[in-house]
């Protein structure tokens, strides 16, 4: 049977998994509360724990690194407070960040402005290493918190956490947080391995439910001042009572994503590869954004010289097929990409730039679909070109 729609937008949101689905619905008949020491709510604490220990498996850290919250933006914001604390460090009294950071890391940090500042990227979207590390030795008598995601939500590009993390380690005053939103379930990832100090997690991104994400705290990392403050759950780093439902979802996706990770990997990789060689065939001046890096296997972000961005969305809408222009987190706005400016592309170019993201219910027909709508969108530019001719 044909699929009415061709959903290509899992950057912005996956789909909930049918197994994540009725997990949430046995969840919501746990009766008890997770701090209750009566038997639902010790029932109601094991499925907690449980989910824990997942989404710890996941990002190859320990269940008690792990703190939930209402998702990757909380869990940015909480890390990029001015609270983070590495045992024997004094209090970050600087902010670093990439230039094509998510937005709740670029305006959720609670820094003073004079004390934040961008990190350059290259061309291809991946951090200037070399700048980095000579704002970094010039900025070792402070204590500076960095931050990096570990990849790009708009052109998938990856970053290299591991030098970023080196380099760090060459000060003595140097924390480190990532945003593996993006990340988490399409490539690996390894808390201990890559030594960052906190890890940022969404589960809608890799099948959950949306509205929970955690916060991984290295081993003596913590929040001085919880960014939510009451009962003391979750060990004091975020209170408040936990959404066992969306907490037990996130725990079943994170196990379906690690224990499928390679194996989809390449899967979306070749689904991804075909419709970046159709659209290349379709449009042969078509500039693929961080084609130079390395990219999430899922992501395809792309523009085509005259594009009309809107237009084309909507086109492609109306056939049948959802795809995006770059972040979802606008307010459904098309808005010229702060990822696209900080790579210098051209403001012209950036405003024909479409994101194509697969994930775990993608197939082989959407990509037909995609490349049968993207042929029929290029039309109206087609037509004025041979106008202008």
């Amino acid at each position: 049977m044909s699929r009415a729609r061709a959903y290509l937008d899992y950057n912005a949101t996956a789909p909930v998994r049918p197994d994540v689905a009725d997990a949430v619905a046995r969840a919501l008949m746990l009766p008890g509360n997770p701090s209750s020491i009566h038997a639902e709510g010790r029932a109601a604490r094991a499925a907690l724990e449980a989910a824990r220990a997942e989404v710890a498996a996941l990002v190859h850290a320990r269940p008690e690194q792990v703190v939930f919250t209402s998702g990757g933006t909380e869990a940015a914001n909480a890390a990029l407070s001015g609270a983070l604390r590495r045992r024997g460090t004094p209090a970050p009294t600087r902010l670093l960040y990439s230039a094509t950071e998510h937005p709740c890391v670029a305006a959720g940090h609670r820094f003073p402005e004079a004390a934040a500042e961008e990190v350059p990227v290259k061309a291809d979207g991946v951090v200037d290493l070399a700048v980095l590390e000579a704002r970094l030795a010039a900025l070792a008598d402070e204590t500076v918190l960095l931050s990096v995601h570990a990849a790009n939500n708009e052109t998938g590009a990856v970053q290299p956490l591991a030098d970023i993390v080196g380099l760090s380690r060459k000060h003595d005053r140097i924390l480190v947080h990532s945003d593996g939103v993006q990340a988490a379930g399409k490539i690996p990832l390894d808390m201990a391995g890559l030594g960052v100090d906190a890890l940022t997690l969404s589960g809608h991104k890799f099948g959950a439910p949306k509205g929970v994400g955690a916060l991984v705290l290295a081993d003596g990392v913590t929040l001085e001042r919880a960014f939510l403050r009451g009962g003391g759950q979750e060990r004091r780093q975020r209170c408040g009572t936990e959404c066992l439902p969306a907490i037990v979802g996130m725990g079943e996706a994170a196990r379906i994503a690690r224990e499928s990770l390679a194996r989809e990997a390449a899967r979306l990789s070749t689904l991804r590869d075909r419709i970046e060689a159709g659209v290349r065939a379709l449009a042969p001046d078509a500039v693929v954004f961080a084609a130079g890096a390395a990219r999430l296997p899922n992501t395809l972000s792309f523009s085509v010289p005259g594009l009309d961005a809107p237009a084309a969305l909507i086109a492609l809408d109306l056939a049948g097929v959802a795809v995006s222009s770059g972040s979802a987190c606008s307010s459904g706005k098309v808005a010229r990409s702060a990822t696209l400016a900080a790579m210098g592309v051209d403001p012209d170019l950036a405003g024909g730039a479409l994101r194509v993201s697969l994930g775990w219910n993608s197939v082989d027909e959407e990509v037909a679909c995609f490349l049968d709508a993207f042929e029929r969108a290029l039309q109206p530019l087609y037509r004025r070109r041979g106008q202008a001719a």
